[in-house]
């Protein structure tokens, strides 16, 4: 059987707690009698507990239909991931992380016959420290060529302008680059002018009556107080923020991007 000629892509927005464990079952139930992307790609940073991912979660989105689970800043959170994040290929933890760091930064995974890269990387603006998101990705970039045409990058970062800059200074040389972290989805989605598809932030898949996923109450507490608090997912209806490609397999330039946004 012969490749085909475009691969249908969804990218989950930041994962939070049980909560949004349980959207994106349902939306991935619903998906399942209609028509399954090729490939999808989820951030679970925050999927137990609302802060980092322990095994039987990251189980638990893979047995959900997740292919590949991406991570960010609270990766180490959960002192579980230690005990499983170098054998697994399917998560991977930001690129720029300090060598030596456990895991890896980018994967190569096979969908319906094309191989498919996927990197993450976490932005140095208002973030933990990090290596320059920019060198580290053109140092991936010299790996997986001649590796993979379709190519998604996950951009865990603050800052609307670095993710943008990030997207530019990729464009053409990747299929997409989307934004996490901000759990807030942006309605900037566009295809750059070399064929990349790109979105600041691709949202939260979680808790809809919250302050990003968090109890108000205890977020607003802590901004008034200044004092430390120990926050905790909220209760409530959901919401599922996603989006999804079109991605030719032979140039791996995006033909077309939706935002998904269901509450």
């Amino acid at each position: 059987m012969s490749a085909p000629t475009a691969l249908d892509v969804m990218v989950v927005g930041d994962i939070v707690g049980r909560p949004g464990r349980d959207a994106l079952a349902t939306y991935m139930g619903s998906l399942k009698r209609q028509a399954m992307p090729d490939l999808v790609v989820a951030n679970g940073e925050n999927a137990a507990g609302g802060f980092g991912l322990t095994e039987p979660v990251f189980q638990d989105l893979r047995d959900q239909g997740v292919d590949v689970v991406t991570m960010g800043n609270h990766t180490w959170d959960k002192n579980e991931i230690f005990g499983f994040i170098q054998d697994e290929p399917r998560l991977v933890r930001p690129v720029n992380y300090a060598p030596g760091a456990p895991g890896r930064g980018w994967t190569l995974v096979e969908v319906a016959d094309v191989p498919v890269a996927v990197i993450n990387v976490m932005g140095r603006v208002f973030m933990p420290p990090v290596d320059c998101p920019f060198r580290a990705l053109d140092g991936v970039l010299e790996q997986v060529a001649g590796r993979a045409r379709v190519i998604l990058v996950d951009v865990h970062a603050e800052a609307t302008s670095e993710k943008a800059a990030l997207a530019r200074h990729l464009d053409g040389r990747v299929s997409a680059c989307l934004g996490t972290h901000t759990h807030v989805q942006t309605a900037d989605e566009t295809i750059l002018p070399g064929g990349t598809g790109f979105l600041s932030d691709v949202g939260m898949t979680g808790p809809r009556d919250a302050v990003i996923g968090m109890r108000a109450d205890l977020a607003i507490r802590k901004m008034i107080t200044a004092l430390p608090t120990r926050m905790e997912v909220a209760a409530g209806p959901t919401q599922f923020n996603a989006v999804r490609l079109r991605i030719d397999t032979r140039s791996g330039k995006t033909l077309a991007i939706e935002r998904l946004n269901y509450r």
